[in-house]
């Protein structure tokens, strides 16, 4: 008799290390925890809690590792093992609060280090290669926030700091677009190519080709940040993490009347939609923290991946999903692709 038990299943099925995940076992003896181990391929994991059917573990770092082995190990005995997808880190030290976002000219992505209100820093735009490489953009945003490009492939970033929006041109000149916008956080464009541009007190800006803003919508204001992306069916969907736990997705009209989506998570910060129609939220459900995917319909919801600390997300060309976390960038190849419009 195999004192390890046998895996029956991981969830949810991806996740970034610190992530806590559920592994489903049977016949797992623990009469002594102190004789029982779960590995991550050779990574020892922490055990949050165990039972002969059930152990919560902490995804430990994967050292660039992306599909992991997990297996039980138990008085000598070796269980099965089950896969798990584990995202990659590709930069650290950062100071993420929102979506990263992809320039769809080189599929290069765009991450902020945004630092807190008022403080000035001296590189506080980055450029994410696909070789890997994290270079500096010249252009100095202080405390950017939303990131998004319009249909033309142009650089946008919100400043919550002096509350405007500006253009980024050639990764080196700051262009002013708009002013007066409150505490700027989110920044998102419409399929007509309209920016609309979220202020975290409680009014979101529609942005007139000559940069003026009109008041759209009016929110519960947000302790940290409103955070938006349009879907396919040209409504905008905001989240407005608050200090309950059980916040909601907001969904926008074209006449600027809000409904709520989905109701029921914990701080839900950046979001984006594949090209299925799915959302995927960085929040936190039923005491899991990691991205929440949701269906078309809003009916249905899951954690689709583990993780703490999650701001913000989006999805390459290429099918991978880039999570953000406070200060961290992974990579998971998922072969999901996202809309245009993300």
């Amino acid at each position: 008799m195999n004192r390890a038990g046998k895996i029956l299943s991981i969830s949810p099925p991806n996740a970034i290390p610190g992530g806590e995940v559920v592994i489903e076992c049977e016949g797992l003896e623990l009469d002594d925890l102190n004789s029982f181990s779960c590995f991550f391929n050779r990574s020892k994991a922490r055990i949050v809690g165990a039972s002969s059917d059930r152990v919560l573990a902490i995804v430990p770092e994967n050292n660039g590792m992306q599909i992991v082995d997990v297996h039980f190990e138990n008085f000598g005995d070796v269980s099965n093992s089950e896969k798990l997808m584990v995202g990659k880190r590709l930069a650290g030290d950062l100071h993420i609060v929102a979506n990263p976002a992809v320039d769809p000219k080189n599929d290069s992505i765009i991450v902020a280090r945004s630092g807190s209100r008022g403080q000035e820093l001296p590189v506080t735009l980055f450029r994410l290669g696909t070789d890997g490489h994290l270079e500096d953009i010249a252009a100095n945003v202080m405390n950017p926030t939303g990131i998004a490009f319009d249909d033309h492939g142009k650089l946008f970033v919100t400043n919550r700091a002096d509350g405007e929006v500006c253009q980024i041109n050639r990764d080196e000149e700051i262009v002013p677009i708009a002013s007066d916008l409150g505490v700027a956080t989110g920044i998102a464009f419409d399929r007509d190519g309209i920016m609309f541009v979220g202020d975290r007190s409680g009014t979101i800006f529609r942005i007139s080709a000559l940069g003026s803003a009109d008041t759209w919508a009016v929110l519960e204001p947000s302790v940290s940040a409103y955070h938006m992306t349009f879907g396919k069916d040209g409504r905008l969907y905001v989240t407005a993490p608050g200090l309950c736990s059980f916040d909601s997705v907001y969904r926008i009209d074209e006449d600027g009347l809000d409904e709520i989506f989905f109701k029921g998570l914990g701080r839900p910060q950046g979001l984006a939609f594949d090209s299925e129609d799915n959302l995927y939220v960085a929040a936190c459900k039923d005491g899991k923290h990691g991205i929440v995917r949701i269906s078309p319909d809003g009916r249905e919801s899951e954690l689709f991946l583990a993780g703490m600390s999650i701001v913000g997300l989006c999805f390459t060309r290429q099918g991978e999903l880039i999570v953000a976390t406070g200060d961290s960038v992974f990579s998971l190849p998922l072969e999901i692709t996202g809309t245009l419009l993300n």
